[in-house]
């Protein structure tokens, strides 16, 4: 049988491959060994006789971070919430969230991935979490997502480079510090991370508030859904919020950018009206 050719692949194919690999939390290349996975233990029995006794039932129901607090002592989200009162500043608001410690994000992450902008600006935009070039670099929206996202708000004349608050973009995330593998951030982590986002939002200010994708909508507004929830004007902090679908998510699914146009639409509209 003749065997057939192995197709050539160029440098920008084989790269986007390999950054789209590490996007999805790859981080360990095939060995030059081969593993018995036969051979290995048996986890899951290992699991099985490791495994602690279910909690009681009053236990279960209590949300994820309460339970967290029940076994590790103070509650995280009243330690976010009196460090995040304490801020004065955006400058002091970053520092407390440096200062925090509970959240094990933390201990992953390179950097505290806290804002870009214009702290002034008219229009605050929220997204999820960063992601691996977020947390290289400290800066939110800065990948293939923050590109577009650079593009869609310029196309209505706001930009985060922009020193008029009139044309600017403030940018932020519900979690400073990246998920492992950017996984979704987990509702306990929202919720300890919560009391933080809250006081970002009434430091800065802005008009109204853009939030990026379930994440966030499920921080400021206690609901998941984006699809369903996009393109409809809601109330977060006590601001206009539109929920809109994440840029990430428009670079797999083309074909939703005509509605996030829309989207971007209703937005240019809503600041002229003002």
């Amino acid at each position: 049988m003749e065997t057939q050719p192995t197709p050539e692949i160029d440098y920008h194919a084989a790269l986007a491959a390999l950054e789209w690999q590490l996007e999805m939390g790859v981080d360990t290349v095939i060995g030059d060994t081969p593993v018995d996975c036969y051979a290995l233990p048996d986890k899951s029995a290992q699991a099985k006789a490791k495994a602690p006794e279910a909690a009681p039932v009053a236990d279960r129901d209590l949300p994820p971070v309460a339970q967290m607090a029940k076994i590790e002592g103070p509650d995280p989200v009243v330690v976010a919430r009196d460090a995040a009162g304490k801020a004065e500043t955006l400058e002091g608001l970053r520092a407390a969230i440096d200062a925090y410690e509970m959240c094990d994000l933390k201990l992953g992450a390179r950097n505290t991935v806290f804002a870009d902008g214009k702290p002034a600006a008219r229009v605050m935009i929220i997204g999820e979490a960063p992601g691996r070039e977020e947390d290289q670099k400290g800066l939110p929206f800065v990948g293939r997502a923050g590109q577009l996202l650079d593009k869609m708000f310029g196309a209505i004349g706001l930009s985060r480079q922009s020193p008029d608050a009139e044309a600017a973009l403030y940018i932020t995330n519900v979690l400073p510090w990246r998920p492992p593998g950017n996984r979704d951030p987990a509702p306990a982590e929202i919720a300890q991370m919560l009391p933080f986002l809250a006081r970002h939002v009434d430091l800065a200010d802005p008009d109204l508030i853009v939030l990026m994708g379930n994440a966030s909508c499920a921080a400021a507004l206690g609901k998941r859904g984006i699809l369903r929830l996009r393109g409809t004007w809601a109330e977060a902090f006590g601001r206009p919020a539109l929920p809109m679908t994440h840029p990430a998510y428009l670079l797999r699914n083309p074909a939703a950018k005509r509605e996030a146009w829309a989207d971007l639409l209703q937005i240019r509209a809503r600041l002229d009206q003002a």
